[in-house]
């Protein structure tokens, strides 16, 4: 598993989240995949290439086996350095690299795709969005060859490798949910993600979407709805602190949110504009 240092890694998510929310994100990301993936039957170890101190502490404590990435030359380098030092403990392993930006990977379905995947010498998972790759796998004796980046699903197939067709009832969308974009972390929600991502996005994400669900102009208080369903009250403080004169039911709206589970409040609500 990849992870980039925190300071670089999830740019696009910048624009969505904030650049310190984005820091936290990625690392919460790479901290539920790992827990994940860790619960998986299928799965004897995780390794986590990194050069980050903070992520490598964290994953670390975790579980996870923590390889330096000393040819500090990319993506696929690193994945093939992480194959081999899999490796040279585990000679007879089968290795795969898996993203680790899979805040709703459920520990079934990463199954499933492996088990799936244990079928060719090498093989891999597209993204949700069809064209990047989310998991690649070669079994024991065989190189990994990762061909990540940009559009990996077309170049992981000419490279030979079987792509991995699980759907309907055996359908692996936490497998395939990474998230790059703001847009990519709604849709994670709705799948439901893991702790880490669950509190770091209930404590305090700015620029968080959501839409008008209820509103009383008299109190100037109400509710929102967020992406992935929850309902949320605002108070009078809030509505006023966004500037607002008129709500009305079903408008999209730009909210800030504090506090966790049952006590997780609106503190700002605004209209959401482009």
């Amino acid at each position: 598993m990849p992870l980039k240092p925190l300071v670089r890694a999830k740019s696009r998510l910048a624009g969505a989240t904030g650049d310190a929310a984005r820091q936290r994100l990625a690392l919460a990301f790479a901290q539920d995949t790992v827990r994940a993936a860790l619960t998986c039957a299928a799965v004897r170890d995780v390794a986590v290439v990194t050069d980050d101190p903070r992520a490598a502490r964290v994953l670390g404590a975790l579980g996870a086996r923590i390889v330096p990435d000393l040819p500090a030359s990319g993506l696929n380098p690193a994945l093939a350095h992480g194959a081999r030092a899999v490796r040279e403990s585990a000679p007879d392993a089968a290795v795969a690299a898996l993203n680790a930006d899979l805040p709703a990977l459920r520990p079934a379905e990463l199954e499933r795709t492996l088990n799936y995947a244990g079928n060719y010498r090498r093989a891999f998972l597209a993204d949700a969005a069809g064209i990047g790759t989310t998991l690649l796998t070669a079994l024991p004796g065989v190189p990994l060859r990762p061909r990540f980046g940009g559009p990996s699903r077309q170049a992981h197939r000419a490279s030979g490798a079987a792509e991995i067709a699980l759907r309907g009832t055996e359908s692996v969308e936490s497998v395939r949910r990474d998230v790059d974009t703001g847009e990519d972390l709604v849709a994670a929600l709705r799948l439901g993600v893991g702790p880490f991502t669950a509190r770091c996005v209930s404590s305090r994400l700015p620029g968080m979407q959501a839409t008008s669900y209820t509103y009383d102009p008299e109190t100037r208080s109400g509710s929102v709805l967020l992406d992935d369903g929850t309902p949320l009250p605002f108070d009078t403080a809030a509505f006023d602190a966004g500037g607002l004169r008129l709500l009305r039911v079903g408008q999209r709206v730009r909210i800030e949110v504090e506090g966790e589970g049952d006590a997780r409040r609106v503190t700002f609500i605004t209209l959401q504009t482009l």
